[in-house]
């Protein structure tokens, strides 16, 4: 008798069956990707997780579309906004509050720090409020105290020519937009390493050209491969003798040509020389390489490499790892000048 009534329904199970054919098909794909893109931590030489990220656009203009901060912490400086006066309903309001002060074209916002006080139960009185600041230094904003306890949320913005930091190597600088809004944990984490004042350890040791299989735009060419090679410059970004702390899963876009994204839940990280919708969105994107600066990215990727297999992937790696100094970029007079070297011994 089961078996009969289960004959008798092929409509219901055939759609089950096409529903676990669906997730089989999707748990493959990650797989892949994760294979095309694996730790360090899990290898001598790690791979790439290859989800994806899109850092083109949304990168290159601020990415509006966010407005992200960070959780139990109170950031503070001098206010342009008291928050006693000044009150909205949630975190992403109080953000974009501060982003309408950071509109112009010429330079620093008049707003780049905002704190938001949410959970009505901690908050008590407090809730609502909304606190805009400037800081002194935006690239090590004051904070006022973090942990469980404290109630307030906080977010970081940067305007025009700022929160800009550079990966040098021997072959140049690469000059990368930091993503606050959208990235805001992978941005403290950066800050971190530019108060550390050096990054040992941190290197490039992998890289991959675009081959044929991408233009000079980073566009798929038709009916190319999708890869190997993969198109991409990978390293860690981890100072040695510090304990890392895994960074969550934060704004995942497409990965676009110049998207700096983490492996995973870093501290790898890789660098796209291509437009990879393929990868779909998997990936925490927390910067963009200035556009003028991909020959430098372009040159690292044609350096010598010898073949390596990950997980029956072919992937090349660097024959010399290219130590990173991690660079504090500051604005004056329209010109991207060095305040600080923080260096990979």
């Amino acid at each position: 008798m089961a078996r009969k009534q289960i004959d008798s329904e092929p409509s219901r199970y055939a759609s089950l069956i096409l529903l676990l054919m669906g997730v089989a098909s999707c748990t493959l794909v990650y797989a892949f990707l994760s294979v095309v893109l694996r730790p360090w931590a899990e290898s001598p030489v790690s791979e790439l997780d290859a989800s994806a990220l899109d850092g083109s656009s949304r990168a290159e203009v601020g990415s509006e579309g966010c407005c992200r901060g960070i959780e139990n912490l109170e950031l503070w400086g001098p206010a342009v906004k008291w928050g006693s006066d000044f009150k909205f309903n949630s975190s992403k309001e109080c953000c974009m509050a501060c982003k309408g002060m950071c509109s112009g074209n010429d330079g620093p916002c008049l707003c780049d720090t905002w704190v938001f006080c949410g959970n009505r139960e901690a908050c008590g009185p407090k809730f609502g409020e909304c606190w805009l600041k400037k800081q002194k230094d935006i690239l090590a904003p004051d904070r006022q105290e973090s942990g469980h306890k404290v109630s307030w949320t906080s977010g970081i913005i940067f305007g025009k020519g700022e929160g800009i930091v550079g990966l040098e190597t021997e072959y140049g600088t690469l000059h990368i937009k930091l993503l606050p809004d959208c990235a805001p944990h992978s941005v403290a984490y950066i800050l971190e390493l530019l108060a550390l004042r050096h990054c040992a350890g941190c290197q490039f040791y992998r890289a991959e050209s675009r081959g044929m299989y991408w233009d000079s735009q980073g566009n798929h060419i038709k009916d190319a491969p999708l890869g190997p090679p993969f198109a991409l410059i990978q390293g860690t970004l981890e100072a040695l003798g510090t304990t890392f702390k895994k960074i969550p899963t934060e704004d995942c876009p497409t990965i676009r040509r110049g998207s700096v994204a983490w492996v995973g839940s870093g501290p790898e990280f890789f660098i796209s020389l291509a437009n990879h919708q393929e990868w779909k969105k998997v990936y925490t994107v927390f910067g963009s390489v200035l556009p003028e600066d991909m020959e430098i990215a372009e040159k690292i990727a044609q350096l010598p490499t010898k073949l390596d297999v990950w997980n029956k992937i072919n992937v090349s790696v660097l024959e010399n790892p290219i130590p990173l100094r991690l660079r504090r970029m500051k604005k004056s007079e329209g010109d991207l000048n060095v305040a600080t070297n923080v260096e990979s011994e």
